[in-house]
This record gives C-alpha cells, sequence and structure tokens, in this order.
C-alpha cells in the first residue's frame, strides 16, 4: 500500500507538516480543515454558519481532487470551539449531505488554531 497526498489550491494550504488528505488504497482522509477561503486566506466570515459551510467547501474541493464528492464520506469529526453553535453548525452540515448520512463525532474544544470557530475532518471511500 502507498499513500498519496492529495492538494489542490480551491483549499487552503497546510499550516503545518501535514497534508491536506492522504488517500490510502481506495481511502482518503481529509485533514481538519478551517473555514480559510483560498482565495483570500482569511476566515470566510465570523459567524459559525459561514465557518461552517467554508469549512465544508474546502473538504468539498478536496474530495473533487481525489475525484470524489460529499457523498464518498462516511465519518467526520466536527471540533466546535463553543458547543452552542451546534444547531447553528448542524444546519449548514445537513446542506452538504444526504441519507445515509455519514458517521460524526462532535465536541466543544477549549482552543483552535487562529482561533477558528470550527473545524472539520473527514474521512472517504472512493
Amino acid at each position: 500500500m502507498s499513500n498519496k497526498a492529495i492538494a489542490t489550491t480551491n483549499a487552503p494550504a497546510a499550516i503545518g507538516p501535514y497534508s491536506q488528505a492522504i488517500q490510502a488504497d481506495r481511502t482518503v482522509y481529509v485533514s481538519g480543515q478551517l473555514p480559510i477561503d483560498p482565495a483570500t486566506g482569511a476566515f470566510a466570515g465570523d459567524e459559525i454558519r459561514a465557518q461552517t459551510r467554508q469549512s465544508l467547501t474546502n473538504i468539498q474541493n478536496i474530495l473533487k481532487e481525489a475525484g470524489a464528492g460529499m457523498d464518498a464520506v462516511v465519518k467526520t469529526t466536527v471540533l466546535l470551539k463553543d458547543i452552542a453553535d451546534f444547531a447553528a453548525m448542524n444546519e449548514v452540515y445537513a446542506t452538504f449531505f444526504s441519507e445515509p448520512f455519514p458517521a460524526r463525532a462532535a465536541f466543544q474544544v477549549a482552543a483552535l488554531p487562529k482561533d477558528a470557530l470550527v473545524e472539520i475532518e473527514a474521512v472517504a471511500v472512493i
């Protein structure tokens, strides 16, 4: 088995020693995506809905580079700065997925890089 890095300019570049995603056989592991707009390098907004939309758009663009869509996602992890944002995040999240929805974990963390409100990672099978 060999690992293949997946990278696109339609998602923010990694800000550390990691890949946007790694494909191992038929599985794509997408690193946690902050809500950074790759065109501007800034957050897509300062509220949870806009940030969730951008994080998921980044995942979508990375998966597209791997030849997959959001329907290939089998598991996500959502990290929230404030669990009180769960319902608003969920509203946007639901627009990116259809049944059967991916398995998911969501929880509040003490802090996220660049003081983001959300970070989302995904695993897809292609």
